[in-house]
């Protein structure tokens, strides 16, 4: 296949995101996609021998990337949701069998066919916003067979979808209720029995884990990393969300692809991230639902040249946001990013969170995933919300609109 897209309004993300001004949108440029591949970007490219495609003005973008996201579950937490805002504490509720428990035992119950139907609207919305790739945690299985059921979902959902879907075991989400009072244990049949099986069966991509104290400690989460790096994995981090335990640092000294969440990260976490070439994921979604107060440390991050994602965390208890412009607007409102970092921070940034070195830009050598939006200039994907601007996605040059 060859494919020429010509008259676009190109924004493009191949400088570093702090450099001194604003995007760098250049217009009337083409762009010639060979074998899903970019090949040549210019203005006066020749047309011989491709199939040509008028983009007519409008602004392309690299194609969305989701790096964070949570979506293949089943059941609903709306009546905790009501629960706790007519003051029902969370420890209750948790006792009452609520909180990620109740997760685990509806996606227990459920098929890995009803997992893929109960995901299918929430990646059709994800789609409708940009997102061209996107990554899926497991973690609301938390036994061998279930957390396999999850990403064997998640592994269908690429099949059904035009979507491009990168997967992550996250086993270390949350200590099952057949192993209480022994997260140790658990933390061994994790690593001695389901990362080598996971990996056996190529079915994730990184291994995760939430290092805080409701959930595992470092020593436990280092214990985790070790088996997944042993088995070829990549690893990343929940840590810093709730309180400062040095995840990040640890998961950024192991060659962790990013941390995520870390409002609680200090100035030692963020020159660990710097020295490792880690990325800050941030989570505004969360944030926000859980009516969080304390803010991650974006001067710091900005100060080390550390890069910034940004994902929906898409999950049913603490972000139940199938919206990645949301995200981009809450960045924006909640922790004073700029839409440029916005931008960067779901393409170029979004891309190195998941390890994806042919994704995220619009440059020779790169897939060709690209957006395509009705909009006049780049701000505005920060700026409104509810009225999709999406003209276009394509996929490795391939109209992909099935959404």
């Amino acid at each position: 296949m060859k494919r020429l897209f010509t008259h676009c309004r190109l924004v493009s993300v191949d400088t570093l995101v702090n450099e001194k001004g604003g995007y760098k949108v250049q217009e009337d440029v083409s762009i010639a996609v060979e074998n899903g591949v970019i090949k040549h970007i210019g203005s006066n490219l020749s047309q011989e021998g491709y199939d040509v495609i008028s983009l007519e003005g409008k602004l392309v973008t690299p194609g969305f990337i989701d790096c964070h996201t949570h979506i293949v579950f089943a059941g609903n937490r709306a009546g905790e949701f009501e629960q706790r805002l007519n003051g029902v504490p969370y420890s209750q509720i948790a006792k009452q069998g609520g909180g990620i428990l109740s997760t685990v035992t509806a996606t227990r119950n459920a098929s890995v066919d009803e997992l893929v139907s109960l995901a299918l609207p929430r990646a059709k919305a994800l789609m409708a916003d940009g997102i061209t790739t996107i990554e899926i945690k497991s973690g609301y299985g938390l036994t061998l067979e279930d957390e396999i059921k999850i990403l064997r979902a998640a592994k269908k959902l690429a099949d059904a979808l035009p979507l491009t879907v990168s997967t992550t075991l996250l086993a270390a989400h949350a200590l099952p209720s057949e192993y209480k009072n022994r997260s140790d244990d658990y933390i061994e049949m994790v690593c001695d029995t389901l990362i080598p099986e996971v990996a056996s069966k190529r079915l994730a991509d990184a291994v995760d884990v939430f290092c805080e104290g409701i959930a595992f400690s470092p020593a436990q989460c280092g214990r985790v990393f070790e088996a997944a790096l042993s088995c070829g994995l990549k690893i990343k981090a929940h840590a810093e969300q709730l309180s400062n335990l040095g995840g990040s640092a640890l998961a950024a000294r192991m060659g962790a692809l990013s941390v995520d969440h870390i409002e609680y990260l200090d100035s030692a976490g963020v020159e660990a991230l710097a020295e490792h070439g880690t990325v800050a994921t941030l989570l505004p979604g969360a944030f926000y639902f859980l009516q969080e107060t304390q803010k991650p440390p974006v001067e710091l991050l900005r100060k080390h040249n550390v890069p910034m994602a940004l994902s929906t965390d898409f999950n049913p208890g603490t972000s139940p946001f199938a919206s990645l412009s949301l995200m981009m607007n809450m960045a924006s409102t909640l922790f004073g990013l700029t839409p440029k970092e916005n931008l960067y921070g779901v393409t170029r940034h979004a891309a190195q969170a998941l390890g994806l070195t042919t994704k995220g830009r619009i440059a020779p050598g790169f897939d060709a995933d690209l957006a395509v939006w009705d909009l006049s200039c780049p701000a505005e994907l920060s700026y409104q919300i509810g009225l999709s601007p999406l003209a276009a996605r394509y996929i490795k040059g391939e109209l992909a609109n099935e959404y």
